[in-house]
C-alpha cells in the first residue's frame, strides 16, 4: 500500500478576474522511502498541489473542489482540522520556497527550530534544545550553540535554507515536501543542499516530494518524475525513462532547456510563448499554442493522460497516435 495516494485533486482560486483552476485532476502515488519529482514552469500548479494536501491553501480565494489524498489510511483532504494539524509538521513536513519569508524575523533561530518538537512531541524544552543543536550540526551549520541564539537576518541565504531543512526534519517525518529549496542559491550551495537531503533521507528512511522548475536538478535525486503544465500532469515516468525517451513535447522542451545538455557556444534554448491564462484556458491541449508539433485537433481536443508502457504515461494526442 502506498504511503500517499492522491486521486483527482482539484483546487481553484476565485478572483475578481475569474476562476483559476490551479490544480485540475492531479493523481499520483508515493511509496515509503521513494523520491518523487514534480517538475514544471512557475504557475504550473506544483506548489499548490502540495499546499492543498496540507490544508495550507488560503481560503478565500482558494477552494478545494474535489479529490482524495490518502496518507497511511487518512484522507488529508477531508479529515478534521485537529487531526490534520497533528499530521502536519510531525508526520509530514515541508521546506518552503523562501526561507527569509518562512522564518520569523523577530524570533531567535533556536526558538523557531524547536517549536515543532514542543508542539508535537512529549519533550522538555531542555531536551528539545539539545536535539535542535544536534540537527543544526547535522545540516552543516558551524557553532550551532551560538547560532541558536541569533536571528534570521544574521544568516546567509544558504544557512537559512539549512535551518528550514533542520526545522522540517527535526520531528523525523515520514514524508518531506521540498518546495524548490535551492532556487535562490548558488551552484555550490545548491549541490550541498541536495546532497544533504539525500543523506538525511537515507538515514531517516522518509519519502520525499521534490518540487522544482529545473528538470536537470531531479536527475540525480528522484526515482520518478511527474511533469506538470497548466494544473495538469502531462507526463509521468521513472527518471531514467523520462530522460532517455521523453514523449510529451513539453517534457522534451524542458529537457532541451537544460544548459548542461546543450553544445558549448550555442544559443540557449527557451520555450517560446507563455503559459496559458488559467481564467480562460484553451479548449484543447494547453501546450498547443507553444508546441512545434501541434495539429488542428490539438487546438480543440483535450488529451487524457494515457499509459504507453508500465509506469510511463503522457497526455499528447500526436504522440499517442505515433505521429511524433
Amino acid at each position: 500500500m502506498p504511503l500517499l495516494s492522491v486521486t483527482d485533486l482539484r483546487t481553484s482560486f476565485h478572483t475578481r478576474h475569474g476562476v483559476v483552476r490551479a490544480v485540475d485532476g492531479v493523481s499520483f502515488s508515493l511509496e515509503g522511502g521513494e523520491t518523487l519529482g514534480l517538475v514544471g514552469e512557475s504557475g504550473s500548479g506544483k506548489s499548490v498541489t502540495c499546499l492543498s494536501l496540507l490544508g495550507l491553501v488560503p481560503s478565500p480565494p482558494g477552494r478545494l473542489d474535489g479529490g482524495t489524498a490518502l496518507f497511511a489510511g487518512t484522507d488529508l483532504l477531508h479529515c478534521p482540522p485537529r487531526e490534520l494539524r497533528g499530521i502536519r509538521g510531525r508526520r509530514i513536513s515541508m521546506i518552503f520556497q523562501d526561507p527569509m519569508t518562512s522564518l520569523n524575523p523577530y524570533l531567535r533561530i533556536g526558538d523557531q527550530l524547536i517549536e515543532p518538537l514542543l508542539i508535537h512531541g512529549d519533550i522538555s524544552r531542555r531536551d528539545a534544545l539539545a536535539r535542535g543543536l544536534a540537527m543544526l550540526e547535522a545540516v552543516g551549520i558551524a557553532e550551532p550553540a551560538r547560532r541558536m541564539r541569533q536571528h534570521p537576518h544574521e544568516f546567509s541565504g544558504g544557512m537559512r535554507q539549512r535551518v528550514m531543512i533542520a526545522m522540517a526534519l527535526i520531528t523525523k517525518p515520514e514524508l518531506l515536501i521540498a518546495d524548490e529549496p535551492t532556487t535562490a542559491l548558488d551552484v555550490t550551495v545548491q549541490a550541498q543542499i541536495l546532497e544533504l537531503i539525500k543523506k538525511l533521507q537515507r538515514e531517516l528512511g522518509m519519502a520525499v516530494i521534490f518540487i522544482t522548475h529545473d528538470l536537470g536538478v531531479v536527475a540525480g535525486l528522484c526515482d520518478r518524475v511527474q511533469v506538470m503544465y497548466a494544473g495538469r500532469i502531462v507526463e509521468t515516468a521513472t527518471t531514467r525513462t523520462l530522460f532517455r525517451s521523453p514523449l510529451h513535447p513539453y517534457t522534451r522542451a524542458l529537457q532541451r532547456s537544460i544548459p548542461a545538455l546543450q553544445p558549448k557556444g550555442t544559443e540557449l534554448f527557451t520555450i517560446p510563448g507563455l503559459p496559458p491564462d488559467l481564467t480562460c484556458p484553451p479548449p484543447g491541449c494547453a501546450f498547443a499554442p507553444r508546441c512545434a508539433f501541434a495539429a488542428a485537433r490539438c487546438q480543440v481536443e483535450k488529451p487524457a493522460l494515457c499509459e504507453v508502457a508500465p509506469g510511463h504515461a503522457h497526455a499528447c494526442l500526436r504522440a499517442q497516435a505515433g505521429e511524433i
